[in-house]
């Protein structure tokens, strides 16, 4: 039995794990590379795996960075059923499909402008690969065991982290006994809105965990009194609050805590607009899970669900998108993508962010080589659509609102496990972070810490 690496080591994109037992191979998570160029670019590279022979597809969640090479690989050869819980399933649909045509898009707007080194451009994948991806996606609720063959076992436990977000639990017989495995995914934070818990490790002989903030803690400052403090200047100057988020989980959190700040009196009741179709499909999404133990049980009042606000303003259209570049101050405007990487909010971005008295307000995590990250880190000038932008408004980031365990919440749910894991994988994280939480699991009597370099496997 082996685990290879072929994503998310050493970077915090790009998630793919091979776990090969005997002559099947089962790949955990097939997502896409994102941020740096030299990342971006191997997305195009075929993987030191044969796909065609990859026997099964196990997805942890539906975000792009676990799920979102499927259609190149499926284009590529990969003829495997993939699983996936029915959260996950019906947020797939949403994000492949509108991942195929953001990369037909990128591709068509670059042969345009002529800025592309390649003539003429093409998208990694299209919307018809993205169809004949879902097509083998095969749906199942949580804690149910599935038989993958061999007597290969898996389920799919909550994480906490998205809607249908789970970690892997796969039982694995090995020369008369029974291993098991455990693939973090990513883990959620504890105590936060919108999502459950993550629920509790089970004893494992090897475990694989993401450490995205395994260097860091998150900032216990309230999320309501930051959004206070940050908005208070720009609404008193009349200006535009941009929030760039990510249409799946984060939109949905920010305009359930942005409504219960304006109805209690703790924040200007300005108007709201969410400029994002997929946004809008996804809360709808949310709306019929909000009964299956997935997410949080309060968020169901008498015949009303508190996902869906009062005087939010929902866009669909490319003209109501840009109707908005016309509506002066006060309001916020939340767009995709979080990170700055693409989709409608670049074009709020051209608009707005040469304007002294607007704000953008980053929402989550910015991963190395995106323009969030480059704005965290003072950059004076974005580039856009081939274009330099100057950057002259107030940018903060709010701290708390990432749906990703910090170290500490990751520490917290390793003890709620049965017992320390044989060996532990350290994965999806900057390098920097990964080796700090391999050191601190290390400084707590985890003996076989391995952070892997890509491409690297181990025996299990």
């Amino acid at each position: 039995m082996r685990i290879s690496f072929h994503g998310a080591a050493g970077c915090v994109t790009g998630s793919r794990h091979l776990l090969e037992v005997g002559n099947r191979k089962i790949l955990v998570d097939c997502g896409l590379f994102q941020g740096l160029k030299e990342l971006r670019l191997r997305n195009w590279d075929r993987p030191d795996f044969d796909l065609e022979a990859v026997d099964t597809v196990l997805l942890t969640h539906a975000h792009i960075d676990h799920s979102g090479w499927l259609p190149r690989a499926v284009r590529l050869g990969l003829d495997a059923p993939v699983h996936a819980t029915d959260g996950t399933a019906e947020l797939l649909e949403l994000l492949l499909l509108d991942s195929a045509h953001l990369q037909e898009e990128d591709a068509a707007w670059a042969n345009k402008k002529g800025y592309s080194k390649h003539h003429p451009a093409e998208p990694l994948y299209t919307s018809h690969d993205a169809l004949r991806a879902l097509k083998k996606v095969q749906s199942h609720p949580f804690d149910r065991w599935l038989d993958l063959g061999d007597g290969i076992r898996a389920r799919f436990a909550n994480s906490g982290h998205l809607l249908g977000a789970s970690f892997l639990e796969l039982r694995v017989p090995d020369g008369g006994v029974e291993k098991t495995i455990v693939f973090s995914g990513d883990v959620g934070r504890y105590d936060a809105p919108l999502h459950r818990d993550p629920e509790p490790l089970p004893r494992c002989d090897a475990l694989v965990i993401e450490s995205t903030y395994g260097d860091r803690s998150h900032d216990r400052e309230p999320v309501a009194d930051q959004i206070r403090r940050a908005f208070g200047e720009t609404i008193r100057r009349r200006g535009v609050v941009l929030i760039p988020a990510f249409a799946v989980g984060r939109v949905q959190q920010v305009t359930l805590i942005l409504r219960d700040l304006m109805e209690s009196g703790e924040l200007a009741d300005v108007p709201i607009y969410v400029d994002s179709p997929m946004a809008v499909d996804a809360s709808l999404i949310y709306g019929r899970h909000l009964n299956d133990g997935n997410l949080d049980a309060d968020l169901v009042e008498g015949a009303r669900s508190r996902l869906f606000p009062r005087q939010v303003h929902l866009c669909r259209t490319v003209h109501e998108s840009k109707k908005l570049n016309t509506i002066a101050g006060p309001l916020v405007i939340i767009s995709a993508s979080g990170m700055l990487s693409g989709g409608r909010v670049l074009h709020h971005l051209t608009r707005r962010m040469d304007r002294p008295e607007n704000l953008i307000l980053l929402a989550g995590y910015q991963a190395a080589g995106t323009r969030g990250r480059a704005l965290q880190e003072g950059a004076k000038v974005l580039r856009i659509h081939g274009e330099d932008w100057p950057v002259r408004c107030r940018h903060e980031s709010i701290q708390g609102l990432s749906s990703h365990a910090d170290k500490d919440e990751l520490l917290r749910w390793l003890d709620t496990g049965a017992g320390a894991a044989g060996q532990i994988f350290v994965v999806h994280g900057e390098p920097d972070s990964s080796a700090h939480f391999a050191d601190e699991l290390r400084r707590r009597g985890s003996a076989a810490v391995h952070v892997p370099a890509l491409g690297e496997g181990f025996a299990v």
